[in-house]
């Protein structure tokens, strides 16, 4: 009896140790060593740039948008690289782990920012067309927010900033364009199968 009270009193207090050192594991082990789920990157690498890709194919199909080919390839650019360069900054500045323990650039997330901003330029360029461009341009962008949290990729936190951070950018690439291109008649765009051609009238 002795011997079997002795037994149970060293395993109860080997538990404690046992959930210790499994934490631990949890905190240092790659995730493909300690078994969390780790989903990895999929169709959310291509929504990402569908907002954008359709902003372009549809002035390149004809349907009129707000703003010439000039401007419109000005506000694109710009609204992309500050989307970019913002994500990027605050990514390598805060240093938060992934919720699958990847690495440290989780906040905020880059696709569901980039997504918004294409988006925004969708909504701003086409919404007089049609609403249901609009609704399709966020609608893309959500699903893309929610795929990366699916994925384990994000948290919630994560992906609601990195979606004003494109809605932000997105409206300060039109600010932008304005100061590159104050007057439309200055400026020149054509396009045709060879490439674009950009003429500013000094």
């Amino acid at each position: 009896m002795k011997n079997i009270l002795f037994v149970c009193v060293l395993l109860f207090s080997a538990l404690p140790c046992t959930a210790q050192e499994s934490a631990a594991k949890n905190v240092t082990l790659p995730v493909e060593q300690n078994g969390k789920r780790f989903h990895g990157d999929g169709i959310d690498d291509v929504l990402q740039y569908m907002p954008f890709a359709t902003v372009l194919t549809l002035k390149a199909l004809g349907v009129e948008s707000k703003s010439e080919w000039g401007r419109l390839a000005v506000n694109t650019a710009v609204s992309y690289v500050v989307t970019a360069g913002i994500c990027y900054t605050m990514k390598h500045t805060i240093h938060t782990m992934r919720p699958d323990r990847t690495d440290n650039r989780s906040f905020p997330s880059g696709h569901t920012a980039i997504a918004f901003a294409g988006a925004t330029l969708m909504a701003k360029e086409y919404g007089q067309v049609s609403p249901w461009i609009t609704v399709g341009g966020y609608t893309v962008a959500t699903i893309t927010a929610i795929d990366r949290v699916r994925r384990n990729r994000h948290r919630w936190g994560d992906v609601v900033t990195g979606a004003a951070i494109g809605i932000a950018a997105a409206e300060a690439g039109y600010y932008i364009g304005k100061l590159i291109l104050p007057d439309r008649d200055r400026y020149v765009l054509s396009v045709s199968p060879m490439g674009m051609n950009l003429v500013v009238k000094l």
